[in-house]
């Protein structure tokens, strides 16, 4: 079974990979939320020694000013796209940490990491609330927008919401709410339900998600449809009562989550994903550095259910 060094690559949060015509392109929020890099290899193992290539810095002011969370990468119609999440200095200073709304640059060249990267602009959703983690995939003939948002009517600091998109930074409808912290587990510390990620295998589309603090609480929860389902009716999705990837004591593998998913050349699912090798975090645990990017392969059981496992303790 194929195991990679873990960590994959150190101080690299909220990962996510992009497996394209061949090459992986590695994205992930950096420790001082400050800038946009890319790496770029012929293989999975090769992103570990890739060199990062920074396309975008944030500017000193304005909403796209302060803490640069959780970036992915997207490959559409020709062009080339990274959402991300941001605040800005004054928001920070008045209402506190989480304040972010969601953005999206835009790359018409052939080269990502050499390309001219154009910034789009705020997505706007239906609140104007803190909103991040927006990832987007091709359903049913549309592309689908999803993401974490607070809603001013529920407790809690982040559900879970899809929209179709009119192009790759405006949305068009109305958006959905799949999935809310309900569960013991998805109220630890915080009310969270974010950092959703697609994956399709046989006749369902699963969506992964992070819930509870970012500390050893963090962990993983479930939704599923079938292929042929209206994912616009809430009702005709299914959410595990419990969490699927969790803390590991034994293998000292903590709050594991935030995940992506991608594909080894072979076609096996993998599963990208963040964790603590410690507990022991000195204030804010956001600006503790060491979340690592690692990876793991994901097993289907006779149901066609993902397994994840239990995270697997350091091999570095």
């Amino acid at each position: 079974m194929q195991t990679w060094p873990n960590p994959f690559i150190e101080q690299r949060a909220d990962p996510y990979i992009l497996h394209h015509e061949g090459q992986y392109y590695f994205i992930a929020s950096v420790p001082q939320y400050d800038r946009l890099e890319i790496r770029r290899a012929d293989s999975l193992e090769g992103l570990r020694s890739a060199d990062e290539v920074v396309v975008w810095r944030k500017p000193d002011t304005g909403p796209m000013s302060e803490l640069i969370w959780a970036p992915e990468l997207h490959h559409i119609d020709g062009k080339w796209y990274i959402y991300f999440a941001a605040t800005h200095t004054q928001a920070l200073d008045k209402l506190g940490m989480f304040q972010h709304r969601m953005f999206a640059l835009e790359c018409t060249d052939p080269d990502p990491l050499t390309g001219k990267w154009q910034e789009k602009g705020q997505i706007k959703s239906q609140f104007d609330t803190f909103a991040l983690d927006a990832t987007t995939f091709v359903h049913q003939g549309k592309r689908w927008y999803l993401w974490a948002q607070k809603a001013p009517d529920i407790s809690g600091n982040s559900n879970l919401y899809l929209c179709e998109m009119e192009n790759p930074w405006t949305l068009k409808g109305e958006p959905v709410m799949l999935s809310k912290p309900e569960y013991d587990w998805e109220c630890r510390g915080f009310w969270v339900n974010e950092g959703p990620a697609v994956l399709v295998h046989n006749d369902r589309l699963f969506i992964s998600y992070s819930a509870s603090a970012t500390d050893e609480n963090y962990c993983m929860g479930l939704l599923w449809i079938d292929m042929t389902a209206d994912p616009q009716n809430p009702a005709n999705w299914q959410k595990s009562p419990r969490p699927v990837f969790t803390t590991s004591y034994e293998n000292r593998q903590y709050g594991p989550g935030h995940n992506s998913f991608t594909q080894t050349p072979d076609g096996e699912d993998v599963l990208v994903y963040h964790a603590r090798n410690y507990t022991e975090i000195e204030g804010d645990p956001l600006y503790d550095p060491n979340r690592h990017t690692r990876l793991k392969l994901v097993s289907w059981d006779k149901n066609g259910m993902p397994d994840f496992g239990i995270p697997p303790a350091d091999t570095l």
